[in-house]
């Protein structure tokens, strides 16, 4: 039997192809895998630029391509239509890498190209004058661009070439014309690329062990039965690839205290965790010690469990790790010690909160009229300063500091916010009620009086988590190496919580990590995104100001299309004409999501689409369909294609979800970048189309698309 390798592309783009051309796909690899001579079966090019480049049939229409390694060894690169199959076949070369080791890819024809449109005398001062030859191949640049670097003298043409170049070799000539050292580019793509591991003596002709030295790329496949294991589930294996940096955070052998992972959207922070939780779980001594594995809502929990399900087949490994949410282990661990538990939601709490503003303090606004506290107002200096800081009497609440909180609060204003407060808590408390907040700190509280129950503790969407639910998890968890694995996006952060863990006793520093290369979405649809953000500083849980520097998507795509309509019932006809685009081009109805601000838009929009014969999913009925929700609701999940709807200027940003300018200038500027955090993380959703609209004006937070 021939043995195969899969590239993690190729396993993106088959789950996006319809089913007939899966099973067709299925076929020619199985019939492909199973002969001893598979060279029978693939087809050399006229004219290719690689001889170990080859293409097998799939059809009349497709066709895959295959490099051959040596030997029996075959890597499956990609399936696509016929004509752009000879296309690739016949553009590319596969080489090693001769400073890294890696199996690297240039497209050769496009670098032919390149060479003939450049000027045919050189610049008086080209952009990589001042770097010797003997640097380039240091830092594992191909020989074959030499000749092309004198003739650059502009980031425009540098980056046309670099755009046919494999990664590494990208990352190391942006980086000698940005400034940076030989050197700093070494330290930059070792790190990047192997994540600091010496690759050792490189045989630059043995392309199987280059194979196997990407494993951020490419899969060995042991046999048929893995291979189709592997394609019933093409994207969910896509996802658990570690590229070297995130196999060298998630495989440490020790950390001597908290680690924390910090990577902005489709880094892979979360298969990162997971593979942690599995690697600590591995290690655990049959004594009954376990991982918990956490994060900051209960669905987000159940798609952490389905993950690690798919990921280890080891039945000892899954009981060693614990999947729940944070708030339902708080809510367990109270019920556990005898105590009646009721949550109270939204609905409960909201009109408290209404019915103490009415009565309660009142302050001058930046027009000299005296008008009183919103009912947010109250409920979010509760929870970010009274729960944040356990604070237990009016006295203490004078003193509490209010960082974050906008404007500060007299004396008398204080004395009038907490009786308001201390009026709403005492219902809640006649009532027999508790909040999630007030729950994770009861639960620490239960928890401390006893050892603690888990080994180590990872811990998801670390940036959501209130100071109440951080006091509970390092209560869960005796401090000493290994014990707290956390990750966290501060541009992701899509609720109030302010949080310092130096304050809380988790001591991070000296053990960040942060990952910068975006996997899932494309070069476009990531520009856009984070365009949204307008620039706007944050700051990160170990209290230092967070960048997006080197943040960077390695896949491209189409422009994400913003549709403008007169009214919401001609944008809903064109939602629908384009969801049935998508399903007609075989795309899987839970591969499309559409993501919207508002739960009434959420209806309104699922209506719609039923009346349309269009299958919505339901996970209370277990329905499957095109998945329609909030754009908090978004969280964590991913599509093939996303509609990102209703973006108007009076439904984003949601006008009751920011304070009013009038009321404190500060904290309406933090709500504007919450809404903001909150559209990044819609869109962010998005792995291959991104289709925007709105009714009338547009939102302000809209930024402008590349004609």
């Amino acid at each position: 039997m021939a043995e195969l390798a899969i590239d993690r592309e190729f396993l993106r783009h088959y789950a996006k192809l319809p089913r007939p051309v899966q099973r067709a796909v299925d076929a020619a690899i199985g019939k492909f895998a199973e002969h001893t001579h598979a060279g029978l079966h693939l087809e050399k090019l006229t004219g290719a630029r690689d001889p170990n480049v080859r293409t097998i049939r799939v059809s009349d229409f497709w066709r895959g391509i295959v490099v051959a390694l040596g030997g029996t060894r075959y890597l499956l690169k990609d399936v696509l239509p016929h004509d752009d199959a000879n296309a690739y076949a016949v553009s590319r070369i596969f080489s090693v890498n001769q400073a890294l080791g890696i199996l690297e890819v240039r497209d050769q024809e496009g670098i032919d190209e390149f060479a003939r449109a450049l000027p045919a005398e050189p610049p008086a001062e080209g952009l990589l004058d001042h770097v010797p030859n003997a640097d380039l191949r240091r830092l594992g640049v191909n020989p074959v661009v030499f000749p092309l670097l004198p003739r650059i003298n502009s980031d425009e043409q540098l980056e046309s070439l670099c755009q046919l170049l494999p990664e590494a070799q990208r990352t190391a000539l942006t980086g000698l014309a940005a400034g940076m050292s030989p050197d700093e580019v070494m330290q930059e793509v070792v790190g990047q690329i192997l994540a600091g591991e010496d690759p050792g003596e490189v045989d630059t002709h043995d392309l199987a062990a280059a194979a196997r030295r990407t494993p951020d790329r490419i899969a060995f496949v042991s046999g048929p039965i893995e291979l189709a294991a592997i394609l019933a589930r093409p994207f969910d294996l896509w996802r658990t690839f570690l590229h070297p940096t995130q196999r060298d955070v998630a495989y440490r052998e020790v950390y001597s205290g908290p680690a924390l992972v910090t990577g902005s959207a489709g880094t892979g922070k979360t298969v990162t965790g997971l593979h942690r939780a599995v690697f600590l779980a591995g290690r655990l001594p049959d004594d009954g010690s376990k991982v918990l594995l956490t994060t900051f809502t209960r669905a987000l929990a159940e798609a952490l469990g389905r993950q690690l399900y798919r990921l280890t087949d080891k039945p000892a490994v899954r009981s060693r790790i614990d999947v729940i949410s944070i708030d339902k282990l708080a809510y367990e661990i109270v019920a556990r010690d005898r105590r009646k538990v009721t949550v109270a939601d939204d609905e409960v709490l909201n009109p408290l909160w209404e019915t103490a503003a009415a009565a309660g303090p009142t302050y001058q606004n930046r027009a000299g009229r005296v008008t009183r506290f919103s009912g947010a107002f109250l409920r979010r200096e509760w929870e970010q300063v009274v729960l944040a800081q356990r604070v237990t009497s009016v006295d203490a609440y004078r003193e509490a500091g209010r960082a974050g909180r906008g404007a500060g609060l007299r004396a008398e204003q204080r004395d009038q916010v907490w009786a308001a407060i201390e009026g709403v808590a005492g219902q809640l408390n006649k009532r027999g009620l508790r909040t999630h907040t007030q729950l994770a700190d009861e639960a620490a509280e239960i928890v401390r009086r006893s050892p603690a129950p888990y080994r180590h503790v990872v811990v998801d969407e670390g940036q959501d988590l209130h100071p109440a639910q951080w006091r509970l998890l390092r209560a869960l968890v005796a401090p000493g190496p290994n014990d707290l694995f956390l990750l966290a996006d501060p541009y992701q952060r899509i609720y109030d919580n302010q949080v310092s863990l130096a304050q809380l006793g988790i001591q991070v520093r000296g053990r960040t990590r942060r990952l910068t290369v975006n996997y899932r979405t494309t070069h476009e649809i990531l520009d856009l995104s984070v365009r949204v953000l307008n620039g706007d500083p944050v700051t990160g849980l170990d209290g230092e100001h967070d960048t997006l520097r080197g943040y960077r998507s390695v896949t491209r795509g189409g422009v994400p299309e913003v549709a403008a309509h007169a009214d919401r019932n001609l944008e809903l006809d064109a939602l629908i004409e384009r969801v049935g685009t998508w399903l007609d081009q075989g795309v899987e109805p839970h591969a499309i999501g559409i993501a919207v601000r508002t739960g009434n838009l959420v209806k309104t929009i699922s209506r719609t689409l039923g009346e349309a014969h269009i299958d919505v999913a339901d996970d209370r009925r277990g329905a499957d369909g095109v998945r329609v929700a909030t754009m908090h609701r978004m969280k964590g999940l991913e599509f093939q294609c996303l509609a990102v709807v209703g973006l108007d200027a009076g439904v984003l940003p949601a006008p009751n979800a920011v304070t009013s300018a009038a009321e404190d200038p500060h904290a309406h500027r933090q709500d504007l970048q919450r809404e903001r955090c909150l559209l990044f993380v819609a869109l962010t959703r998005a792995r291959d189309v991104l289709y925007l609209s709105h009714s009338g004006t547009p939102s302000t937070l809209l930024p402008e698309t590349p004609k």
